[in-house]
């Protein structure tokens, strides 16, 4: 398998904790080439400095998801570092929960931002580099709460649902550019998740 992923030029949104950290570092370790972008530059800087003292490569850029120049930006950078775009790991994601009746709209707008919008914009700067290489993989991270609805989780379940539909949209629309698109739904995974 390490030998798939060597030299594979991987984007990663949400890198600097919990699955997007993990999923850095484990695939640096394995050859990959990885961009990472989060907001907190400071930890992505320390995570770089981890995976390059041992050896690998990686590079950061500070990225807010819900900025789609940002996320630009981030996929620029892969390609101008390393000559191309192999994987996106739409991995950033927040998840506040609360009864809808507490009425914490700003904290529905930022998941949708995040959650939602930020999947579409890291689509919208890797799929057209990844049509002209005609090749590429995007993965989304929806939730087991894409599949179900939970009390105080509407809004999250809700972002998650539409991560899954924008997926298999995407899937079907891509596979003559031979890009795959994959959607990962994991169950709960000790993260800062919920912190944000």
């Amino acid at each position: 398998m390490s030998d798939n992923i060597r030299g594979k030029v991987i984007v990663i949104t949400g890198a600097s904790s919990g699955m997007g950290e993990a999923t850095a570092r484990g695939l640096a370790a394995k050859g990959a080439k990885v961009v990472l972008g989060a907001r907190r530059a400071d930890r992505l800087a320390q995570i770089v400095s981890d995976i390059t003292a041992q050896g690998w490569e990686a590079i950061a850029v500070p990225t807010d998801v819900t900025q789609r120049a940002d996320l630009q930006k981030l996929v620029d950078t892969a390609i101008s570092t390393y000559g191309r775009i192999d994987v996106l790991f739409n991995n950033a994601g927040l998840m506040p929960l609360s009864p809808l009746e507490s009425l914490r709209i700003d904290e529905w707008d930022q998941m949708i931002d995040v959650n939602m919008k930020g999947t579409l914009y890291g689509i919208a700067a890797a799929l057209p580099k990844m049509k002209a290489q005609k090749a590429g993989q995007i993965i989304n991270v929806s939730s087991v709460y894409g599949h179900k609805v939970v009390a105080t989780g509407a809004v999250y379940c809700a972002t998650k649902h539409a991560v899954r539909a924008i997926s298999e949209a995407l899937r079907q629309e891509v596979k003559d550019y031979n890009i795959r698109v994959t959607t990962i739904s994991p169950g709960a995974v000790r993260t800062e998740l919920t912190d944000h």
